[in-house]
């Protein structure tokens, strides 16, 4: 009989196989405890957190209860013994002095009963030694170090934690729990609200301008167009660039509109005239993006020849050539604060870099594939990347990793994230995710259909970006067409609810 023939990785996958379903059956089994040593590690645990605290005073019917507890605990001479006359007993250092170094007088040295008060609120005060020690050495009750321990039913913690509860001050329990994932905040669903027509060609950039009464889109048909943004009607058409417009943005600092293609030209035009009054020379190559300095006068540009370039608004100078991506550099983003610039490249890296010097703060090499997108979060300090392999999220300034959202299996070419904490994605297959931006939970995946007359291989989203009042999400797509999004205002959380399961939380740390 002839042995079939198998690959080296079969092999290895059923001996993983056979490994595996070998121990599975007992990964969940608990080890079983061993009565003597469950004793005496709660006799130490006892001894060592309860000790300065067995001086207190103990109740007449409570003393019967003391010789229950067998647990390994020796009992300390401080505690009441069954059969003693007293009705309390008060032990301590000394009788009552008054004073260091003062002699005891004849009435001071006499034992005296406390009042029923003044034994609770002797009970309920620490003693000076426990006062001096650190909080978190502070056990919990006996009954949840019995609870914690597996053990409650083995050593009568009721009748312990009566004794020895009034004595410390209640903290959390000693063993750490293993964190969980917190409930993502409820975002209602979005919804496909107009279809704006008018672009031949893929639409590439989208940017609103600050008041919020038009919006303004770049496409492969080389031409701007401006939109009208309550009606979705078009209010004018720039020509100029001689190939696909790949970046437009509005100055919110003056009437400038900026546009970038991959005709190498980034140009500035002047709203109030509708025509080019600036050109900026020095990219190599395509220019992908560019993006406007909150604060100063400064326009960044990024291009294919991997630098970006940081220029001066009105005087056209190159201020810096960021150097040192070894690809495309496809994305670029401003902010206030340090570090000023931070870029997106195909070398599969993100560089955070220092406006003044012009050199690289730190680069970030977590991706494993080509990082097109790049969004910071309109009020915290944070922001994040989008790529084939996932999308991250970061902490400025110096790009601590925060978490993965995993889940958008596609190529990712824009990020939207808006106050109310709605992170979208949008991939080259056409499909958007909407992401809690805290809990990274994704609540929504939408795929709208292309246009009558377009191939189902036109189904891909190039840009997404929410108007000012955050109330309009607004797509461009491959199917030359712009679409408009809006919350259902019709849904509750009773009728869309959030599909969670509270598991531990598992986040990736590359």
């Amino acid at each position: 009989m002839e042995v079939q023939k198998h690959s080296v990785h079969t092999l290895v996958f059923r001996s993983l196989k056979r490994t595996h379903d070998m121990f599975v059956s007992d990964h969940a089994k608990t080890i079983a405890l061993d009565e003597d040593s469950h004793k005496m590690k709660m006799g130490v645990k006892l001894k060592t957190e309860y000790a300065p605290v067995l001086h207190m005073p103990v109740l007449k019917e409570g003393r019967d209860r003391v010789s229950q507890l067998s647990v390994g605990l020796e009992l300390h001479p401080g505690y009441a013994h069954p059969g003693d006359e007293a009705e309390y007993l008060i032990t301590g250092t000394h009788a009552y002095p008054s004073g260091p170094g003062v002699a005891l007088t004849a009435d001071t040295k006499m034992h005296r009963n406390p009042s029923e008060g003044g034994v609770i609120s002797m009970a309920l005060a620490l003693p000076p030694s426990q006062v001096r020690q650190e909080a978190s050495r502070t056990a919990a009750s006996v009954a949840e170090i019995h609870r914690h321990a597996g053990g409650a039913d083995r050593v009568h913690p009721q009748s312990t934690a009566s004794l020895l509860e009034g004595g410390g001050t209640r903290n959390s329990a000693l063993l750490r729990r293993a964190p969980t994932m917190p409930k993502p905040q409820w975002h209602p669903p979005w919804k496909l609200f107009r279809v704006i027509s008018g672009h031949l060609g893929w639409v590439r950039s989208i940017a609103v301008e600050p008041g919020n009464q038009w919006f303004v889109t770049g496409s492969a048909d080389r031409t701007i167009k401006i939109w009208d943004l309550a009606s979705g009607k078009l209010k004018l058409s720039l020509t100029g660039h001689i190939s696909t417009v790949r970046g437009v943005a509005v100055s919110s600092r003056s009437p400038y509109l900026f546009s970038c293609g991959e005709d190498k030209q980034v140009k500035c035009w002047d709203l109030e005239y509708n025509k080019v009054i600036r050109h900026y020379h020095g990219h190599l190559s395509a220019v992908y993006d560019l993006d406007l300095h909150p604060t100063i006068d400064v326009l960044v540009t990024c291009s294919r020849d991997a630098s970006a370039r940081v220029w001066d608004i009105r005087t056209k100078a190159n201020v810096h050539t960021l150097t040192g991506h070894t690809n495309t550099v496809a994305t670029v983003r401003c902010q206030g604060a340090e570090p000023q610039i931070i870029t997106g490249s195909h070398d599969s890296t993100i560089r955070l870099w220092d406006l003044i010097a012009g050199k690289t703060r730190a680069t970030l090499t977590n991706h494993k594939k080509s990082v097109r997108t790049l969004v910071l979060h309109p009020r915290q300090y944070t922001f994040a990347s989008g790529s084939a392999d996932n999308i991250k999220q970061w902490m400025f300034p110096d790009g601590s990793f925060i978490q993965n959202l995993s889940g958008h299996n596609a190529i990712i070419n824009t990020l939207a994230v808006n106050s109310d904490g709605v992170l979208v994605s949008g991939a080259d297959n056409g499909t958007m995710h909407m992401w809690d931006w805290r809990t990274g939970y994704n609540f929504q995946r939408i795929h709208a259909a292309v246009q009558p007359g377009s191939l189902d291989s036109e189904s891909g989203i190039f840009a997404c970006m929410f108007d000012h009042s955050e109330s309009r999400l607004i797509t461009a797509e491959a199917d030359k067409t712009i679409k408009v999004y809006k919350e259902d205002d019709m849904a509750t959380e009773e009728s869309h609810p959030i599909n969670w399961k509270p598991e531990i939380l598992k986040r990736k740390r590359f």
